[in-house]
């Protein structure tokens, strides 16, 4: 029987696995593990920080087989360099490290609205800030409404769900449509059709039609929400037969991302009908009211003041 002759790298690591090797046998591990490394083409955009990758499988390998051994350099350079191998084999690699780009969508005094690569679609109010991937990557479709309100339509996709991130809460849904109304006080999401999760501080809570969780005071809550809400205003045309003038200073605060104003408060209960066209402009609405109420209602920059 012929015996095996281990090639000496072989023989190292295999000794430095057992922890046997002297101090200058693992630094010649570690320059020959460098030196591989330092002469690999590694695409970032491709591949990812090799550093954060090499760790990930370190620490994957370490989890499989029940042990914890410190990182040493040469094995980070040699899990590194294992998928530099891959590549070459034909396998394409996209670690989760891999960082998503991402697009800011910002309103200034009107709605306007934006379709995502998944199909989804944003109905963004006036005076928002909307950040969104370019392309949806990995298995959730991650997003964030920085400031003021917006109406989803998302896309049913089981597999990837949808997660909204504003302020304090996280809303997850597969498919459906709803509200988020962020402000510094509070944030409110109200469910049009479908169902959604809403969380926030380790609370959560399930909504379906016609209902409206309202995070405030760090408390998260369930309720039953406006009727007048139940619509994507930012996109349809709405009347309001016989409603009061707080109802419809509700809705446009939502739309135009601005706060109304008044010193008297008797002044919110007038009934009043208005027209509310999905591309009007709030200084129009404004006049239409002004008409209406003999109020004389008048915009400087996001609040609106009653004169």
């Amino acid at each position: 029987m012929i015996k095996r002759i281990k090639h000496s790298l072989e023989y190292l690591i295999d000794k430095s696995s057992q922890n046997k090797t002297s101090q200058a046998e693992e630094n010649l591990l570690n320059d020959f593990a460098l030196n591989e490394y330092q002469n690999s083409n590694w695409d970032e955009t491709l591949m990812g920080n090799p550093n954060e990758v090499s760790q990930h499988i370190y620490d994957n390998i370490q989890i499989r087989i029940g042990k914890k051994k410190p990182f040493t350099p040469y094995l980070k350079y040699m899990a590194a360099a294992s998928i530099l191998f891959l590549v070459g084999l034909g396998f394409f690699y996209r670690p989760n490290v891999t960082a998503e780009k991402q697009v800011s969508f910002k309103t200034s005094d009107i709605p306007k609205s934006i379709e995502l690569s998944d199909g989804s679609k944003i109905y963004l109010a006036a005076n928002s800030s909307f950040q969104y991937p370019e392309k949806f990557m990995g298995d959730e479709r991650k997003v964030s409404l920085l400031k003021g309100n917006a109406f989803f339509e998302i896309a049913k996709d089981k597999t990837h769900p949808f997660i909204i991130s504003s302020g304090e809460i996280k809303t997850k849904v597969v498919g459906t449509s709803f509200h988020i109304q962020l402000s510094k006080s509070k944030c409110e999401v109200i469910v049009v059709t479908g169902k959604v999760n809403v969380s926030a501080k380790g609370q959560s809570v399930d909504l379906v039609p016609n209902e409206e969780a309202l995070f405030t005071a760090e408390k998260l809550t369930k309720q039953l929400a406006d009727k007048s809400f139940l619509v994507n205003w930012y996109n349809t045309d709405v009347t309001l037969n016989q409603t009061t003038l707080k109802q419809v200073i509700t809705i446009l605060q939502y739309k135009y991302g601005v706060s109304f104003q008044y010193n008297d408060e008797r002044v919110l209960a007038t009934p009043l009908t208005v027209f509310i066209k999905k591309d009007a402009t709030l200084e129009s609405i404004l006049q239409q009211i002004n008409y209406i109420t003999n109020l004389k209602f008048k915009v400087y920059g996001e609040i609106v003041r009653v004169d």
